[in-house]
């Protein structure tokens, strides 16, 4: 595995970013294609494959979405821990999720004084991201 960085940091799970989103619009697709091509005895049966196929697709964004609410709810979670472990100190309310998001990457030589500077300067989470010297991979985020 390469060594993780700001370029190569995010994440594609092929089956789902790609093959499962793709199957869910090319059954869409075809349903929506059969239910204009319906006639009375095939409207019903054609209006529940567009329906189910507008149900997958609201389903899987909402799952994945949930999902990565969870995620960064611990990783806000483990990081205002490591800013309290390396400071005595609580986190600064200041920071945002998407702040912490950023920090996470940080090393710990570095981490407190880029928490410092994100509440100073209203860091972004992708400026945050940039401005770290020593990357710390997270190979568990999916």
């Amino acid at each position: 595995m390469k060594n993780q960085n700001f370029q190569n940091h995010a994440r594609i799970v092929a089956g789902f970013h790609g093959l499962t989103f793709l199957a869910i619009v090319v059954l869409l697709i075809g349903a929506i294609m059969a239910l204009i091509k319906s006639n009375e005895e095939t409207l019903y049966t054609a209006s529940l494959l567009v329906l189910i196929a507008v149900i997958l697709l609201v389903l899987s964004y909402y799952m994945r979405s949930f999902a990565l609410k969870a995620q960064d709810r611990a990783i806000r979670a483990e990081e205002k821990l490591r800013y309290f472990i390396l400071t005595g100190k609580s986190a600064p309310n200041e920071l945002s999720t998407r702040q912490f998001i950023g920090l996470r990457f940080a090393s710990d030589k570095e981490f407190v004084g880029l928490c410092e500077k994100a509440v100073i300067e209203n860091l972004s989470e992708k400026d945050i991201k940039k401005s770290i010297k020593n990357w710390k991979a997270d190979n568990y985020r999916v």
